[in-house]
């Protein structure tokens, strides 16, 4: 709760009148989602609405009555979306190839199109933190970018946004969070496709820094939101080429300091600060920082 409400919170995810597309996979990710940001919406001094979909790609031995049921049984709103992408990607995809890549750009146009029919606001992914830190090592070692998962993102188009709440939370809380709910999880591998190698190499490298230097993956996550484009080296982004000896440059001069090795103590969640919970009377623009004031609960 404390880091999905701070992602919200930071990046104005969530807003008066927003209705929520929550895409839910069956695993353990987008179950939390769905649950959390339910749980958020009864304290949340502002109205939204959400819907869960599902999107049905009839993969052979899919349990198509689990999500439907789950729903059912907590009360949320939902659409389950079936569209046969399995045979267009087998078809498409030679044996033995990664489907992932034709498979996602299939599902994303389904998806955006259900947004626009059911009215969405906001299209709600249940991707965490790794995922966000994965991506960037992803892009880094095999693509030549610096670039990883936005927390918020605007289609191509124009006309959706895409939020992830999740991308404060580590993702074992929410393996803890996910299996102390008891959440009937999907297996992830019925389309036969594995995660990629790549995506394999990098998550394994993360859970090894992880055990060895804890609190090394944390600082990557930080790192992603402390950019400093003057001591990189991309011309888009910084100007090298006009910068001279009048120059004023906002981040100083550390040419020649050697970078910062040693690392605070990983903090405590107790220690962490809660900066978008208060329970005075003071006045917020932010209409998540009263999330613990009965006073301002709505139900819904």
């Amino acid at each position: 709760m404390r880091g999905i409400g701070q992602a919200i919170a930071d990046y104005n995810m969530i807003e008066e009148g927003d209705v929520v597309m929550v895409c839910c996979s069956g695993g353990k990710d987008s179950y939390a989602l769905l649950n959390l940001l339910r749980d958020m919406r009864e304290r949340a001094p502002i109205d939204f609405r959400i819907i869960a979909i599902n999107l049905d790609q009839r993969q052979p031995g899919f349990p198509a009555e689990v999500l439907p049921a789950y729903f059912e049984s907590i009360g949320v709103e939902y659409r389950i979306v079936t569209e046969d992408t399995y045979s267009i990607v087998k078809d498409k995809i030679p044996e033995g190839k990664t489907t992932c890549a034709l498979c996602s750009r299939l599902r994303r146009a389904i998806i955006y199109r259900t947004a626009s029919e059911l009215g969405a606001t906001k299209i709600a992914l249940g991707h965490h933190r790794e995922d966000l830190i994965e991506t960037l090592f992803l892009n880094m070692f095999f693509g030549g970018k610096l670039k990883a998962m936005p927390p918020k993102l605007l289609s191509d188009d124009g006309q959706h946004m895409v939020i992830r709440p999740l991308a404060y939370c580590a993702e074992k809380d929410i393996a803890k969070y996910a299996r102390a709910m008891d959440f009937p999880i999907i297996p992830c591998n019925l389309c036969g496709s594995q995660e990629t190698a790549q995506r394999k190499q990098i998550k394994a490298l993360l859970g090894e820094w992880e055990h060895s230097f804890p609190g090394r993956v944390e600082s990557i996550a930080t790192a992603l939101q402390n950019v400093v484009p003057s001591h990189l080296a991309d011309g888009k982004l910084f100007d090298f080429k006009a910068l001279t000896r009048n120059s004023l440059v906002s981040e100083g001069d550390i040419a020649f300091d050697s970078p910062i090795v040693s690392l605070p103590p990983t903090p405590t969640p107790e220690s962490l600060p809660i900066h978008w919970i208060k329970n005075d009377d003071s006045l917020d623009a932010n209409p998540w920082s009263r999330l613990n004031n009965d006073e301002h609960t709505h139900h819904h």
